[in-house]
C-alpha cells in the first residue's frame, strides 16, 4: 500500500493492529469459515484503506462502527456470492441425462438438420453447446471463456440438450406416421 504522508500509515496499521480480531470475529459470525472470515477482514481492510481520510479519531465510536459495517457488508456480499453458487458434480450430470449426440445423429441428413437447429438457438446456448461438443471442451473451460460460472454452463447445456431430445422424439414420431 502506498501512504502518501507517515501519519496514514501509522493511523492504518493503529487501526488495523487494533482491529482486526474484533472485525474477524464479526466475518467469521457471517460466513462460518476461517480463510472466507481472513479474506472478508482484507477485504474491508482494503475499503478502509481507500476511504482512510474519512476516518479522524481511530480510537472513537465511529471509526469502529465504520469498520464493521465495512466487514459486515464485505461478508454478507461473499456469502450471497457462496450461496448462489452451488457445487454441483457435473460429470454426474454428462451421463445422467442420457444425452449422446452419436445417437442422435444416425445419417448426414440428419447431421445437417441438427446443425440447422444448434444455428437456431440463442447465442448463449449455441456458444457452450459447439464449445462442448464442437471444440470438446471440459465445463470449467467453457465457463473461463464465457465469463460465467461452471454451474450456468451445465443448465445451458441440459436445456439444449433437452431440446435437441425432444425435436428428435417429435421427428421420429412424424416420420413413424
Amino acid at each position: 500500500m502506498l501512504f502518501i504522508f507517515t501519519s496514514d500509515k501509522h493511523k492504518f496499521e493503529y487501526i488495523y493492529e487494533k482491529y482486526k480480531r474484533l472485525l474477524w470475529t464479526k466475518a467469521y459470525e457471517i460466513l462460518k469459515d476461517h480463510s472466507h472470515a481472513e479474506d472478508a477482514v482484507s477485504e474491508a481492510f482494503m475499503r478502509a484503506y481507500k476511504y482512510l481520510h474519512k476516518i479522524g479519531d481511530p480510537d472513537s465510536g465511529q471509526t469502529i462502527s465504520y469498520l464493521v459495517t465495512i466487514v459486515k457488508n464485505v461478508s454478507i456480499d461473499m456469502y450471497n456470492r457462496e450461496k448462489r453458487v452451488t457445487p454441483i458434480d457435473i460429470s454426474e450430470h454428462d451421463e445422467a441425462d442420457g444425452f449422446n449426440l452419436e445417437e442422435l445423429i444416425t445419417s448426414k441428413d440428419e447431421a445437417a438438420t441438427v446443425m440447422m437447429l444448434v444455428d437456431s438457438l440463442s447465442e448463449e446456448h449455441k456458444a457452450v453447446f459447439l464449445l462442448k461438443y464442437a471444440h470438446d471442451m471440459s465445463h470449467k473451460e467453457i465457463a473461463k471463456v464465457l465469463g460465467i460460472t461452471e454451474n450456468n454452463v451445465t443448465v445451458r447445456l441440459h436445456r439444449t440438450k433437452a431440446k435437441l431430445v425432444k425435436w428428435h422424439d417429435e421427428r421420429r414420431c412424424s416420420d413413424d406416421k
